[in-house]
């Protein structure tokens, strides 16, 4: 059986291994179909590179691809950044956004093989302030069924997965957390962070 932590990790994955802050406004141009269109669509990507046959390193990089298309990486790497960020350079943060995707992409893509042979359903989405809530539920052989929510927002001019929810548990605020601690490990270093990102996960 999995863990609790390891079901997280495989069904972040299974959103492109995504997360950030709610938006101020709620997004104008964003349908609920386009909203579950989205969410369908990185799910059945994911899976295609899982069933590929392809080495982990070029699953991992794949991965990382579908992440950088789908998700909206600086908002959720700002997020993740948390307070520290105001301090930061605009060479800093850039840093820190490249080092993030990579992160998070390895960190989650290693966890989809125990995703073969699963699947999930969407099941409702509902509009929010910024933008819409995808619940769905994921489907892990040998397991019992776990509610995933996506959140999707248009905010930043595309249509963008910015935050999953596994069992009510909010995945970006947990990797927010993390690198805090991270960077609290390095006395507030956000370039030491950076170079350790760079081969984490």
């Amino acid at each position: 059986m999995l863990s609790n932590i390891s079901r997280r990790s495989v069904l972040s994955g299974t959103a492109a291994t995504l997360f950030a802050a709610a938006c101020a406004t709620p997004a104008l141009a964003l349908s609920e179909s386009a909203a579950r269109n989205l969410v369908e669509t990185v799910v059945g990507e994911i899976n295609r590179v899982i069933e590929s046959g392809k080495s982990e390193a070029a699953m991992l990089r794949d991965f990382e691809a579908i992440f950088v298309r789908y998700a909206d990486v600086p908002i959720m790497a700002q997020y993740a950044l948390g307070n520290d960020g105001r301090s930061a350079t605009a060479a800093q943060k850039s840093a820190f956004t490249d080092a993030f995707q990579g992160y998070i992409s390895r960190k989650y893509g290693k966890q989809f093989r125990e995703f073969i042979g699963g699947r999930v359903e969407v099941q409702s989405a509902r509009q929010i302030k910024a933008g819409y809530e995808i619940r769905s539920v994921a489907y892990l052989q040998g397991e019992e069924p776990v509610n995933v929510t996506f959140l999707v927002s248009d905010r930043s001019g595309r249509d963008k997965l910015f935050n999953i929810f596994v069992e009510g548990v909010n995945l970006l605020l947990t990797e927010r957390t993390e690198i805090g601690a991270m960077l609290d490990k390095r006395r507030g270093n956000i370039d030491q962070l950076v170079a350790d990102l760079r081969n984490a996960g």
